[in-house]
Parts: structure tokens; C-alpha cells; sequence
């Protein structure tokens, strides 16, 4: 019984969850973290994607029965193992996607058609857009994209040009990171024909990877520095004025928001070093939880932000 309860649950894949905090990302920027009814639309909307998100990844597990089957690591998966019947799995993932669309509906229509959206590109995903090169990942990427719109839709807010720009060129980043680090894993296995369990690394190939995650590093820093420059974000703030002299804040009135530059580069740099020293990367979500310096950089940027938003006056 505790097995099973075990397979249902890496089903659900609940560590990839975190994912979803992406969908806090525009009201966090707007200044609306802490304004109690906006935090509760969205935190209905990352629910939604919560469910979502596992229905999908049912859902491409039950396509990839046979490939991950042969997978070093995925054929431990319930689907793959047998633990869990397939019919059984796809009647989770219909009702996960029933419980998404009802939540949906209770946040807005704007944040419903985004999150249909999602599961439409995931579904093309799992069944077709996996096995063409360049489009599979850009399909992955798009998850990322679609996740902190669908924050913006749900908090009815806004998000500058520059910080979009930053979120396509981090989820480029790591779509490709995550392509990098499957070819790598499989080229190590020499018995491995890496075309029959996942297509479209036959048509990459490392170097070609490495130009790619060069690419949108590089871009990833560059768009985050001139929205960091440019941004100015407003929250409730605790005014320093009424704290200190009244020389002293116009002293402090600077562009804050670009000391969060620092743990963003070593935090590129970070996973980098996971991807091609660790060898490490396939799954994001893992390297972020078992690599304590990167969940220790994303932490401290975490309270950077939130400190110099809401409560340092830019």
C-alpha cells in the first residue's frame, strides 16, 4: 500500500511544482505580492497549474512508455516500472485537468485561456513537437513563458519588455541546458541508441548546444541588467525617509534593484558548471533542490528583490 501511494505521488511529479512559482513573478514586480486579494487569485492560479502541469507530465509518460523503457533513469518511472496501469494514470490526469479548468474559471477568463493554452502546446508536445529539432525546444521553453503570463493575466498586472525578454532568454537557458544534459547522459551509455529514446538529440549535437546555451546566457544577463536599470517598481515601501536625515535619502535613491545582478550572473554561472562538470541539468527542478549554493543564490535574490521593491525607496 505505501508503495503504491509512493507511485502515485512521482506520478504527480510534485517536485517539478516549483515550476510553477514562476506565476508569482509579475505581481512580485508590480509591488502586488502583499496585497491580499491579488496573492489570492494568483495563488488559486498556481494551484491550477500545479494540477495542470502533472496531468501533462501523465500524460507524456504514457506517449513515452516505450522510450523511457530504455532510459537509464526514466524506466524507474510508475508508468514506465508498470507500478501504475495506464488507463488508470490517464483517468488522473483527465480529472487533474477538470480540477485545473474549475479553479481557472474562479481567477479570470484571461488566466483560463492561458492555461488552456499551456495544456494545448503540452499536448502537442508529448505527441508530436518532441520529435522535431529546434521546435521541441522552443516548446519547452514556451512552458516557462506561458507560466509568468499566466501570473500576469490572474494578478491583472504588468510586465516590462525587458523582464519578458529576461523570462524567454532564462527559459531558452534552460530548455537547452535540459537538452544538453540528456545527450550527455546518454552519449555515456555507449550501448544506448539515443535516436529510439529521445529523437531530436540525434539531430543535436554538442557543440551546437554549447553555441545555443552560450547564446541565451549571455542574453539572459544582458536583458536582466537593463531591466534591473531601467525598472522602477513600485510597492507599499517603508519610506527610509522618516528614518533618517533628510539629506541622506536622496543619497540612497539609486538603482537598487541592480545589486540583484550579482547572485543572477553566479547563478548562470552556477548551472553551467552543474551542466557540464555535474553533467547535471535534464531536470532543472532537481538541480535546483540538490545543488545547496544555487538554491542558496535563487533564496538570497528572492529576498533581494522582495526587500528592495517593498520596502527600499528607488
Amino acid at each position: 500500500m505505501v508503495n503504491k501511494i509512493i507511485s502515485f505521488i512521482k506520478l504527480l511529479r510534485p517536485r517539478q511544482w516549483i515550476k510553477n512559482l514562476a506565476v508569482f513573478a509579475a505581481i512580485t514586480f508590480a509591488g502586488e505580492l502583499f496585497d491580499p486579494l491579488t496573492f489570492q487569485k494568483v495563488f488559486l492560479a498556481f494551484i491550477s497549474f500545479c494540477a495542470l502541469s502533472s496531468a501533462t507530465y501523465i500524460v507524456n509518460d504514457a506517449v513515452d512508455i516505450k522510450k523511457d523503457r530504455l532510459h537509464p533513469f526514466k524506466r524507474f518511472r510508475p508508468l514506465a516500472s508498470g507500478a501504475i496501469p495506464i488507463s488508470l494514470a490517464i483517468g488522473i490526469a483527465i480529472l487533474l485537468i477538470a480540477a485545473s479548468i474549475t479553479l481557472g474559471l474562479f481567477v479570470n477568463v484571461g488566466f483560463l485561456l492561458l492555461a488552456i493554452i499551456y495544456l494545448l502546446i503540452q499536448l502537442l508536445y508529448s505527441l508530436l513537437l518532441k520529435s522535431i529539432a529546434i521546435v521541441d525546444i522552443l516548446a519547452i521553453a514556451s512552458g516557462y513563458i506561458l507560466r509568468v503570463y499566466a501570473g500576469e493575466f490572474a494578478g491583472e498586472s504588468h510586465i516590462s519588455v525587458w523582464l519578458l525578454l529576461t523570462v524567454i532568454s532564462v527559459s531558452l537557458f534552460l530548455a537547452i541546458g535540459k537538452r544538453r544534459s540528456e545527450l550527455t547522459l546518454l552519449s555515456s551509455n555507449k550501448d544506448l541508441n539515443i535516436a529510439a529514446v529521445r529523437k531530436t538529440l540525434s539531430h543535436y549535437s554538442e557543440r551546437l548546444l554549447d553555441v545555443y546555451a552560450s547564446i541565451f546566457a549571455t542574453s539572459t544577463f544582458i536583458s536582466y541588467a537593463l531591466f534591473t536599470f531601467l525598472e522602477n517598481p513600485k510597492g507599499f515601501k517603508l519610506g527610509i525617509s522618516i528614518l533618517l536625515p533628510e539629506y541622506l535619502p536622496t543619497l540612497l535613491e539609486r538603482k537598487w534593484l541592480m545589486i540583484t545582478i550579482a547572485p543572477v550572473v553566479y547563478g548562470l554561472m552556477r548551472y553551467l558548471q552543474d551542466i557540464y562538470e555535474k553533467k547535471e541539468g535534464e531536470s532543472p527542478d532537481r538541480v535546483l533542490l540538490s545543488d545547496k549554493p544555487l538554491l542558496a543564490t535563487v533564496i538570497v535574490w528572492v529576498i533581494l528583490v522582495i526587500a528592495i521593491i517593498y520596502f527600499v525607496r528607488l
